[in-house]
């Protein structure tokens, strides 16, 4: 049980406030996380990890010369905000861009996929990744659905290296992809782990008996085995591993023997005597191995083999020296960046990871229309206030409840943005975009972040400068819908709100075509989208929280499609009828 704590509510922000005190000379503080304590040098593209906390010595402590540059730090097992991933990565960016990287959690991909989405639109280069090592979370062909576990390790080690040889952002990633490709990993649990103030695990395992393929957010097991001895857990570990990479060429491997928090060195030593023998009797060479805690889930008992196929690039990104916090390898040299980098000012460290001015990027055209955002914003919060009961009832027929709750957090949470981007001068673009980060960081779950998709996309075509033309709103909402695909992995027909804003888009892009200013055919295309959400009630879930509960859904409308289709309506109904003007 976690039994050191102070409020359970700000554990993350007093175990953050501890280990940037105490390694001070490898890092230091910036909103969302930790960024090197020097400077990145030119032509370094910088590599920026991160996740949910609890799984120290990941992420945090791994920042440092030849690994990370910086880690984005969310609550326990929980997200980080797209702002304060983008946040970290401004802070720790230098002049030839960003990689950003976490395990593949539908929250670390949507939230960090929108980061990158807004670092562009500031003019900083960025991609991410998603590690997908897990075997147990997935069958072979379907390696995409894979969580990120254990092996979050070695791919950030190798992209981080690559990157510290001074590749460009396009190798680092091409490097990050080949590391995740050769990379397998299983685990295994004999408990659960607990959250600070809780006085009972996440899950339990049953007496005598081992939880296999555990994530490290204290998900359970995908199956009971019996508790073994620890060669025959080595000989599962390594069976499993291996059956699920069996055309592997490679005979020289990395391999991590990772304990997840309470199971101790010793206990894992005596695994790794037999597993080791086990590899090489199979005819592997075993490449600097790594046995102990690496990425842990709070106190949870259990561990967890990784394996990663070497060739001759990832062989010498996998034994790079590295320096950091929790990790050294080999000797650091100060051309790889570090006693002789320069040290970051406590004023850079302030303004790193912030914006510029948003008066300084808008004209009075944009100022105008930065305003009649605001309205719309302030008119969708208040019709989604009023809605909040009927929304929730609908979602609740095969979801949880809590879109309408949702939806009000992250529209109230977009309008207070708004208003406060007009008072500092904004234009629209600028007023957009700090309504989606603050949608996406308020609302939680997946609709949020898909709100403040929809609204930075929307706000980065139409910029801040001049009066858009109707040509430039409807590529806009069509770079939303993009995001939106994009970010959700979600389809037309999978009853999501793409069922209705994508007939909204087509429909606005026809009619705009066709001569219509886009107010007028903006009105017109809301219609249709309410149509498309009501005809939703016709679908069975495909994805998401409802997908296990679909025939229950059948003769529901979806709640996303349908705020969506009302947010639609609003929006046209704030905006005078007689002229486009805003």
């Amino acid at each position: 049980m976690t039994k050191l704590y102070n409020d359970p509510a700000r554990f993350t922000e007093d175990m953050v406030a501890g280990f940037l005190d105490a390694n001070r000379r490898y890092v230091a503080g910036v909103p969302g996380g930790v960024v090197r304590a020097h400077r990145t040098r030119p032509g370094k593209v910088a590599v920026v990890i991160g996740g949910g906390s609890g799984h120290y010595p990941a992420f945090c402590g791994t920042v440092g010369v030849g690994f990370a540059d910086g880690a984005v730090v969310g609550n326990i097992f929980t997200s980080p905000s797209a702002e304060e991933a983008a946040s970290v990565a401004r802070a720790a960016h230098g002049d030839a861009g960003v990689l950003l990287t976490t395990g593949n959690y539908a929250g670390d991909v949507m939230n960090f996929g929108l980061a990158v989405s807004q670092l562009r639109s500031e003019g900083i280069d960025a991609c991410y990744f998603a590690v997908t090592d897990d075997v147990a979370s997935a069958p072979r062909g379907e390696e995409t659905k894979r969580r990120g576990i254990a092996g979050d390790f070695t791919v950030f080690k190798c992209a981080s290296a690559a990157a510290e040889e001074g590749l460009d952002l396009a190798g680092v990633l091409r490097v990050a992809e080949a590391a995740n490709a050769a990379t397998r990993t299983l685990g295994v649990a004999f408990d659960g782990c607990t959250m600070p103030g809780a006085d009972q695990p996440l899950f339990t395992v049953p007496e005598g008996t081992m939880g296999v393929g555990l994530g490290i957010h204290g998900e359970p097991g995908v199956a009971d085995d019996p508790m073994p001895t620890a060669a025959a857990l080595a000989e599962r570990l390594v069976d499993g591993v291996l059956a699920d990479n069996p055309d592997a060429a490679s005979r020289r491997i990395a391999v991590i023997l990772n304990g997840l928090g309470r199971t101790k060195y010793e206990e894992l030593f005596v695994v790794w005597g037999t597993a080791a023998r086990l590899l090489r009797d199979r005819g592997y060479e075993i490449v600097e191995p790594e046995v102990g805690e690496l990425v842990t889930s709070l106190d949870m008992a259990g561990c967890s083999l990784t394996v990663m196929w070497l060739d001759d690039e990832l062989e010498r990104y996998w034994t790079a020296p590295a320096d950091t916090p929790a990790y050294r390898k080999g000797d650091r040299t100060p051309e790889s960046g570090g006693s002789k980098a320069e040290l970051r000012t406590g004023e850079e460290l302030q303004t790193a990871s912030q914006t510029p001015a948003l008066d300084e990027l808008s004209d009075d055209e944009g100022r105008r229309g930065g305003r009649g955002v605001a309205r719309a914003l302030s008119a969708m919060a208040e019709m989604l206030a009023d809605a909040e009961a009927e929304l929730g009832r609908i979602d609740a027929v095969a979801g949880d409840g809590d879109h309408g709750r949702g939806m009000v957090k992250g529209s109230a949470a977009a309008s207070a943005a708004a208003q406060r981007a007009v008072a500092a001068g904004g234009g629209q673009g600028s007023v957009l975009a700090e309504a989606g980060k603050e949608w996406a960081a308020r609302a939680g779950g997946t609709s949020g972040v898909l709100w403040g998709a929809l609204l930075s996309a929307l706000g980065a075509r139409l910029g801040d400068t001049g009066r858009p033309e109707s040509e430039t709103v409807v590529t806009g909402m069509r770079d939303g819908y993009d995001a939106l695909v994009s970010l959700g992995g979600a389809s037309p027909g999978d009853k999501t709100m793409l069922d209705a804003l994508l007939p909204f888009v087509e429909d606005f892009e026809r009619r705009v075509a066709d001569g219509q200013p886009w107010l007028d055919a903006w009105r017109e295309s809301a219609a249709v989208a309410e149509s498309a959400a009501r005809a939703t009630a016709d679908l069975r879930p495909r994805v998401g929280r409802a997908r296990p509960l679909a025939e229950r859904s059948v003769g529901t409308p979806d709640a996303g499609a349908t705020s969506l289709a009302m947010c639609l309506r609003t929006v046209a109904g704030t905006f005078p009828v007689t002229t486009e003007k805003s």
